[in-house]
Order: C-alpha cells, then structure tokens, then sequence
C-alpha cells in the first residue's frame, strides 16, 4: 500500500523488529509503521487511522504482529453515546474543570504532571524514566493536526489536573495521550474521555477514536464501557452495544 503526499513525498512502510509486548506479558509484538517524514495530509492521515494506524510522537503505526492480533482498534459514534451511571457520576465530579485548547508546546508544569502520573500509574514501565527530550518526542512532536488540552481548577492558582493530546481528523477525533494527576478517588480518564466526545459532538464530527482495546488486557477494560462504540474486525467496523 502506497500513499503520495505530494509529487516528490510517498509514504512508506516497513515492519519494526521485533519487541516485548507491553500489554500482554510473554508475548512478542511487531508493528508496521508509515513514515512521511513531513506533515501528513488530514484526509490520508483520517483513512490510516480508519484501518487501524495509531500515532506515537511522529511515528505512524498499528500492530503488526506474527502470531497475535489481540489489539483491535475501537472508536465511539459521538451522536449514540450514552453515558451509564458512574460516567455520569465522573462528569458531574470533575465538570467544573477548565479546559483550554492550544497546539502542543513543551511546559515544565506539563512534565512534572506526567512524570508523577507514570511514576504512580505504571512505575517500571518505562515512560517513568523519560526525559525531557524523549517527552517532547513523544507529547510535542507531530506531523498531523494535533491540539493539547489543559484541564486545571477554577481556583486561583487554576491548579493542573490533567493534559491530553488529540488528533483531529476528517470524520472524527483520534484520542493520542491522557495524563493527570494520581490522586485517589478521582476520575481523571473517565471524564477525559467524556469530554472529548462531547468536544467531538460540539464541532461536528461524527467519532472519537480510543486507539487500540486487547480483552485480556485490564488497563484496557475502561474503553468497552463507553456504549455503543465499534471495534476494527478483519477491516470492517462494527458496531457493539454489549
């Protein structure tokens, strides 16, 4: 499969070696990656992430694995979602939030909040130990149409709660990254997700994007709780209510 991004640019695509799956223990993972190397086209962009793409800093990529095809990736249709009783709950908990939508940038404030949000969430996994530079190549960095939200108390200090990046798309949003501050007895990602569909609804597009959801794998349980919503299988999206 080739892309042209322009004349001269074509977006090319090899397979990683092969690497520890991080979401499933024992398992090998592989990923096929297109790289452009240069800003990316909404549209073309919008169609890698509707066959399963995903994107980590400038890296384009989905599962690409020899024995395994656990990941599937999930998307929520905005306009049918409807919220059960503890998403309710998370978005009245955490509703007088202040969200502000910018471009990514680099803050010392941002990276405090995600190093005390890997440090809690998933010490010894390796994002706990990135630097400054392997944090902005991861958050900052970006060859497509991405936004950082804040999400901070309508205090005076407008104290930092949470940060997300997202992907706008030609049919939707595409949900990158969430950290927040680990603090028990919040609901930081429910309502996060919350809002990006309801910023989804507001600005007309029809389907926020969740990445990928494993079964087996517990930290990805939260995304099948948002009904209906439709999974990748054999290149076809279908819709679930279960």
């Amino acid at each position: 499969m080739q892309h042209t991004l322009n004349s001269t640019h074509p977006l090319q695509y090899y397979a990683t070696a092969a690497y520890p799956c991080s979401y499933i223990e024992g398992r090998i993972a592989r990923s096929q990656v297109a790289e452009a190397g240069e800003p990316v086209e909404n549209e073309l962009y919008s169609q890698l992430v509707r066959q399963g793409f995903r994107r980590s800093g400038g890296f384009i990529y989905r599962p690409h694995c020899d024995h395994c095809q656990a990941c599937t990736s999930i998307r929520i249709p905005v306009n049918e979602f409807q919220a059960d009783r503890s998403q309710r709950r998370a978005a009245k908990q955490h509703g007088p939030l202040c969200a502000h939508i910018s471009k990514p940038f680099f803050s010392e404030e941002h990276y405090a909040l995600y190093q005390r949000y890997q440090h809690a969430r998933h010490a010894n996994g390796g994002m706990d130990q990135d630097d400054m530079a392997q944090y902005q190549e991861f958050m900052v960095d970006t060859l497509v149409d991405s936004y950082l939200i804040e999400f901070r108390e309508p205090d005076s200090a407008k104290t930092l709660r949470m940060v997300s990046i997202v992907d706008r798309l030609s049919d939707g949003l595409s949900a990158v990254y969430t950290f927040y501050e680990p603090i028990t007895g919040q609901s930081y990602g429910t309502f996060n997700v919350l809002w990006q569909i309801e910023y989804a609804r507001s600005i007309g597009l029809r389907y926020l994007y969740l990445g990928y959801w494993i079964e087996d794998c517990q930290k990805m349980s939260y995304k099948t709780r948002f009904k209906p919503h439709e999974l990748l299988l054999k290149g076809q999206w279908l819709h679930r209510d279960l």
